[in-house]
């Protein structure tokens, strides 16, 4: 496949996180000819963090895959209706209903080991004399929970560089859901102690979605980068012309 024949692939990373838990992946993507973008999302607000996205969707010429990990899941579910989304690809992550929310669909299965080693943390909220909250991850329990495979200094880099995710966007309804309409591969980290894997699997049994189980940590982009680049690949071959 030649790099015009390819589409883009746009990797959206999740909460917690920033585009840097891509960066064993978007090197072996560029190595396979294929143009990457990995965008830095607000972690603000579902439908706020899903313009964003689309807007940069967009103003890509050609076709997209778009890959989304954890929260980034419920953005792609979202974002994805753009016009040009080829394909998705969900990574440990949320597979929203059109009208239905993160805590919502979280709310049917039993908490993670999350659930007790959040924080919470009031910032001040633009156009508000009220503050948003932003969610986090106790550092201390960072690296079992969310990277338990991974190089344990790099954990705790992680852990203390966390991109939070403002509480609103765990109540706020998805207004489309994307993969209804686009081919969709999901991958279900069996391990993860972030997200119950029966929400993964769940969400992508609904979504009619090929799915595949690796053993691995929330973070299964830097735990098995190839697994996780091998998945893209079939949704780019499914999908390009």
């Amino acid at each position: 496949m030649s790099r015009t024949d390819a589409p883009t692939v746009v990797l959206v990373h999740g909460a917690f996180a920033d585009a840097s838990s891509y960066a064993e992946v978007i090197p072996r993507l560029i190595a396979r000819g294929l143009d990457v973008v990995a965008p830095a999302v607000p972690n603000r607000s579902l439908l706020g963090d899903a313009a964003y996205v689309a807007g940069i969707v967009r103003q890509i010429p050609g076709p997209v895959v778009l890959v989304g990990h954890s929260y980034g899941g419920a953005v792609i579910t979202v974002a994805g209706t753009e016009d040009n989304v080829s394909a998705l690809v969900y990574l440990a992550g949320y597979a929203l209903e059109e009208g239905e929310s993160l805590g919502e669909l979280q709310g049917r299965f039993p908490d993670s080991d999350l659930a007790d080693a959040l924080v919470y943390t009031p910032f001040p909220a633009e156009g508000s004399d009220q503050p948003g909250t932003d969610v986090s991850v106790r550092p201390d329990r960072f690296p079992a929970i969310f990277a338990a495979d991974v190089d344990p200094r790099l954990a705790s880099t992680l852990a203390v560089s966390q991109r939070p995710l403002a509480a609103r966007a765990f109540t706020e309804a998805a207004p489309a859901a994307a993969w209804k309409t686009k081919p969709s591969w999901g991958l279900v980290a069996s391990a993860d102690h972030t997200i119950n894997p029966d929400v993964e699997r769940y969400g992508y049994r609904r979504a009619g979605m090929t799915t595949v189980e690796v053993d691995s940590s929330h973070l299964v982009m830097l735990a098995h980068p190839e697994r996780v680049v091998r998945l893209i690949e079939d949704a780019v071959r499914a999908t390009s012309r």
